[in-house]
This record gives structure tokens, C-alpha cells and sequence, in this order.
């Protein structure tokens, strides 16, 4: 104990204090959930990018499925990438794999901004071939940064999770207002695509810039190295059962797993002297050895395995709870939702029900921050009965040509309550997750929470894509409603 005492004391800023044990830093300006928050925006900020310029991307390519093809690539390439960084989170750094992230993210942006939309060095179908090549090339980097930045933030206090999250609510109505104020300023498409792409590349290089800065200060250094370190209680001595441990080099960033060996086969005492040792047998148990007898080893699948089985026991109602929201959601948005239509509001209806969804969703992120400690098998029960939303979305489209929900009004209320519902539950069992946990497993928590989060989407995207089919192929309720729509724009 007084080798972590002399541990904290280093770290502490440069004052007398009568105290064993400094209390934790305090964010006194907000400024690292500020950090936290524009990291949130960084994720989703670049995919935004591509997908939001809906309209450049319609007079490219016209009469193609180039926004769908983008989605699929994206969705798919992500769900690798994040059971990818599952398994680096024990081979590479934390901050190395979010700088990687980073690069992958804005390496596509200045590419496509500079070579396509710029130079046009392409032809058309080489350019959509490079655009659905960089759209997975961001997938990649983008979800290797989410999901180690839940890791990262499942080290601080739970609000720096919640900030992360109301982050990514915000990435879209920053990009979404971004290109409304681009194209009402500036006529020529080329020029204001430049510049629509310009601002995201500056959006994704401060929140580069501005982890880089953050990742060195006082109050991050002291959560991670706390967490890194472990506070659980230790006891002095090793029995004879078997358990799991870890090598933990803090300095180097670098985790080695070993099967724990029977007391008689144990190493020398010189190797354990100074280490500690969780509570109880057969649990999770780090020890410290001096950094030159440390080698880089890499663990097997079977260590790995149990390591995550070791972390899935304990938060397993928060990893489907967060599955199950985000299932739910990708059933229905954006694919049902946007074939919702009326005669009267035509084809801005679609429109106006996803910006209802995008501006609740954030409200639900906010709400997220309210103190309450949900335990798993009430908040799994609460994300489960959000499966109501889609026989009513269904009932707002079907019966064909007279729906049982057929005022406008019906389609908004229900993308309200969804997307309140989406943003909070969506939020808390991430939050929650990592304090569930002891804290040097706080980490792979959050990465394991991303890989449950990215299950949800994946199978909600399959679902919405057959619920897609059946509805393009239903007759409209409506003569002509494009010609209705275009009447609505010209003023006739």
C-alpha cells in the first residue's frame, strides 16, 4: 500500500498535503468532457460526411444506389473492425490504436475532397468504386477509435461516457447545418462540396489536436494510471488454487496474460514479492514486476477468451440491453421511416420524421447524465419493450393505400418517443457498464459494450433491408407524389 501511496503522491500536483491519499482531480472548467464530447463528434463526424452530401452524390451518380452501397460498406466493415480492436485492445496501445483512428479517418476525407471532388481525376465508375473504398477505410478507422474511446472512458468517471455519447448525436446536426449554410451560400455545387468537406476535415483534425493535448493532463493521467494500476483491495500472500492473471507493464502499455499455477508450482517469492493479489480464487489478478524482466508476449485465443468470458459474466444484461436498443432502432430508421408518406406533405414527411428522431435522440443522450443507477436486468426489460415502435411504424404504412396511423402527426409522435427512448437507453448501459466492473478491466468493458453496440446495428440493418424490399414494392397511396413535391418547391 505505500508503494501505491509514494505512486499517487507522484503524480499529484506539487503541494503540501497531510493526507495519504489525494482525492481525484476535478474538472473544474469542463473542459476534458468538452474533449470528450468533440471526441463523440469525431466518430461519426467523417461517415456523416459522405452521407449528407446526398444531394452532390445524386448528380454524380444518378439513377444508382450509391447512399445504400455506402451504408452496407459501412455497417460491415465496422463490425469487423470492432471485433478487430477487441482483440488489439491486449496487443496495442490505447492511444496508439486511437491515433491510427484518427488517421484512417481523415486520410479519406482529404482524398475524395482533393482527388474526386476537386482534381475529378476519376471517371464515374472509378469514382464510385473510391468513394465506397474510402467510406470503408473510414469504417474501419472511426470504429477502432469508438471503441477504444469507450475503453478510454471507461476509466474516468461515468459522465465522460454519457459525453461521448451526446457527441455522436451532435456529429449529425453539425454536419446536417454545415451543408444546409455551404449550399445556401455558395450556388456552384463543386465549390461548396469543397468547402462542406473542408470544414469536416477541420472538425476531425481539432478533435485530433485536441486529444492529443488532453491525453497529457493531470486528471486523465491519474484515472488511467488508476485504473491501469487497480485499487481493489489486495491480500499479501498466494493460495493453492487456480485463477487467471496478468503482466501489466504501465509504463509500456503492454498486458501479458497467464494461467495462474497451483501454489506448489508457483514462481520464487523474489518475482511476487511486491505484487498483490485480488481477493478470492479464481479470479481476475495482476502483479507488478520491475520493467526490464517484463518481455512483450502476446496472449493466446484460450487467455483471451477468458478474459472477455471473465468481463461478459458480470456485465452480460448491459451488453444486450445496448443490443437490443440499437436492433430496435436500425429496424426502423432511416429505412422504414423514410418510406412514410402523405399526400399532403409528400415527400417532406420522411424529413421531418428523421429530424423529429435526430433532435430527440440527443435530448435522450442529455437525459442520460441524470444520476440513476439501473441495474441490468430492469434496464434490459425497459430496452426490450421498445419493440412496440415497430408494429406502429409498421401501421403507419400498412394497410397500402389507407394505413392505420394515416395522419402525419402519427409517424412524428412515434419518432419522438423512439428516439428519446434510443438516446437514453442507447447511452445508460454503456455508462453504466464500465462501473461494473474492477478497474483494470475497464478497458476491454468498453470495447466488449462496442462489439454488443455493433451486433444491434448489424442484425437491425439486415432486418430493415428485407422491411425495405417489401416496401418499395407496395403500391403508393398517392398519384404522382413527386410531381406534388415539385409543385410544393416551385410555389404552384
Amino acid at each position: 500500500h505505500l508503494r501505491e501511496i509514494l505512486q499517487l503522491l507522484s503524480l499529484s500536483p506539487k503541494h503540501p498535503s497531510s493526507h495519504p491519499v489525494l482525492p481525484g482531480p476535478q474538472d473544474r472548467y469542463h473542459g476534458i468532457y468538452f474533449a470528450m464530447l468533440l471526441a463523440g463528434v469525431g466518430f461519426l463526424l467523417p461517415y456523416n460526411s459522405f452521407i449528407t452530401d446526398v444531394d452532390y452524390l445524386h448528380h454524380k451518380y444518378p439513377g444508382t444506389s450509391i447512399v445504400f452501397d455506402m451504408s452496407l460498406t459501412y455497417i460491415l466493415v465496422a463490425l469487423v473492425a470492432v471485433i478487430l480492436n477487441n482483440v488489439l485492445v491486449e496487443m496495442l496501445s490505447l492511444h496508439t490504436r486511437i491515433t491510427v483512428g484518427y488517421l484512417f479517418a481523415l486520410g479519406p476525407l482529404l482524398f475524395v475532397s482533393i482527388c474526386d471532388v476537386w482534381l475529378d481525376l476519376f471517371s464515374q465508375r472509378q469514382a464510385y468504386a473510391v468513394n465506397l473504398m474510402a467510406v470503408g477505410v473510414v469504417a474501419f478507422g472511426c470504429t477502432v477509435q469508438q471503441s477504444s474511446f469507450y475503453g478510454y472512458t471507461g476509466m474516468l468517471p461515468k459522465r465522460y461516457t454519457q459525453g461521448v455519447m451526446t457527441g455522436e448525436s451532435t456529429a449529425g446536426v453539425i454536419i446536417s447545418l454545415s451543408r444546409i449554410f455551404t449550399k445556401l451560400l455558395l450556388s456552384d455545387e463543386k465549390e461548396n462540396t469543397m468547402i462542406f468537406f473542408c470544414i469536416s476535415i477541420g472538425l476531425e483534425l481539432t478533435c485530433f489536436l485536441l486529444h492529443l493535448l488532453v491525453k497529457q493532463t493531470y486528471f486523465v493521467r491519474y484515472y488511467t494510471s488508476r485504473s491501469q494500476n487497480g485499487t481493489s483491495e489486495f491480500k499479501g500472500s498466494m493460495d493453492n488454487s487456480t485463477g487467471y492473471r496478468v503482466h501489466h507493464d504501465v509504463t509500456a502499455e503492454d498486458i501479458r496474460f497467464e494461467n495462474r499455477p497451483p501454489r506448489q508450482n508457483a514462481s520464487p517469492p523474489d518475482t511476487f514479492g511486491d505484487a498483490g493479489e485480488l481477493a478470492g480464487s479464481g479470479t481476475y489478478v495482476r502483479f507488478d514486476v520491475p520493467q526490464p524482466e517484463i518481455k512483450r508476449s502476446w496472449p493466446s485465443f484460450r487467455d483471451m477468451m477468458l478474459h472477455r468470458y471473465v468481463v461478459s459474466r458480470v456485465i452480460w444484461a448491459y451488453m444486450l440491453s445496448i443490443a437490443m436498443t440499437y436492433f430496435i432502432t436500425l429496424c426502423l430508421f432511416p429505412g422504414l421511416e423514410s418510406e412514410i408518406r402523405n399526400c399532403t406533405l409528400g415527400e417532406w414527411l420522411p424529413i421531418l420524421i428523421m429530424a423529429v428522431f435526430n433532435l430527440s435522440d440527443f435530448v435522450g443522450k442529455i437525459l442520460a447524465a441524470l444520476p440513476y443507477d439501473w441495474r441490468g436486468a430492469p434496464l434490459l426489460l425497459c430496452s426490450c419493450l421498445r419493440v412496440v415502435f415497430i408494429p406502429l411504424f409498421i401501421l403507419c404504412i400498412y394497410p397500402s393505400g389507407k394505413p392505420t396511423f394515416s395522419h402525419p402527426a402519427w409517424p412524428c409522435i412515434f419518432s419522438l418517443l423512439m428516439g428519446i427512448t434510443n438516446g437514453y437507453f442507447g447511452s445508460v448501459p454503456m455508462i453504466l457498464a464500465a462501473g461494473k466492473v474492477s478497474p483494470e478491466q475497464r478497458e476491454l468493458a468498453g470495447n466488449t459494450m462496442t462489439v454488443s453496440y455493433m451486433s444491434g446495428l448489424t442484425l437491425g440493418s439486415v432486418v430493415a433491408y428485407s422491411a425495405y424490399s417489401l416496401t418499395s414494392t407496395s403500391p403508393s397511396s398517392c398519384l404522382y407524389p413527386g410531381n406534388y413535391t415539385a409543385s410544393i418547391l416551385d410555389g404552384n
